[in-house]
């Protein structure tokens, strides 16, 4: 038992993080009750700078991290910005909706987001309804923002052998800050694509308008 505090992270191990995420001005984005639990050692579990960071730490250790857009969800892109109609879409349709790919949408631009993302869909927020258009958001809702990070270790442990061949940790949730959980649900009036769930604040000034 002793050694297990002992403990430091390193590869293969299993992390639980308290964390604190804010903006550049210190506004808070999320700062939720239960902590992130992912895989050290390059899964993708976290970003790059956060694993580089605690690599070598002990249970206890906290730090202030601040990610710039290239080091997190990258910078705004937008092309990623769509305007569809309406009708291709289930209702009640309400900002902060989002759907993994476009309702309807022609099979070529199908193709070419797939050729583009390869496997990993592309999900879209609603970022305006209008009485026959709508517009959609391809863009992280934290894209082109720095994000700073105040994390702490709450547990470590060695990974098991199953977690290690699975890369990520046994119950694990996917972490995707900024987008809704993984338990979201398929829009049964659209038999092709996937309601995912809501986002708070999704508007993005950089969304255009179409009032």
């Amino acid at each position: 038992m002793f050694n297990q505090f002992r403990m430091k992270i390193e590869k293969n191990t299993v992390v639980s993080l308290r964390y604190k995420l804010t903006d550049a001005q210190n506004n808070v984005i999320e700062e939720p009750d239960a902590p992130m639990v992912y895989l050290h050692g390059g899964y993708e579990g976290t970003f790059p700078k956060i694993e580089t960071i605690l690599d070598g730490q002990d249970i206890g250790y906290e730090t202030s991290i601040q990610l710039e857009p290239n080091e997190a969800f990258g910078e705004y892109d937008p092309e990623l910005l769509k305007i569809e109609p309406r009708a291709r879409f289930p209702e009640p349709l309400e900002v902060g909706m989002q759907f993994e790919g476009v309702p309807d949408a022609d099979a070529e631009d199908e193709s070419s987001e797939a050729s583009d993302l390869d496997d990993d869909p592309l999900i879209y927020t609603v970022t305006d309804v209008a009485e026959s258009q709508v517009v959609l958001d391809g863009n992280h809702p934290l894209a082109g923002m720095a994000l700073r990070f105040w994390v702490q270790v709450e547990d470590i442990r060695a990974a098991t052998e199953e977690e290690i061949e699975n890369q990520h940790p046994e119950g694990g949730e996917s972490f995707t800050f900024g987008m809704p959980n993984d338990d979201g649900q398929v829009d049964e009036d659209d038999g092709d694509d996937d309601f995912i769930g809501e986002i708070s604040n999704p508007s993005s000034p950089r969304s255009p308008t179409l009032h």
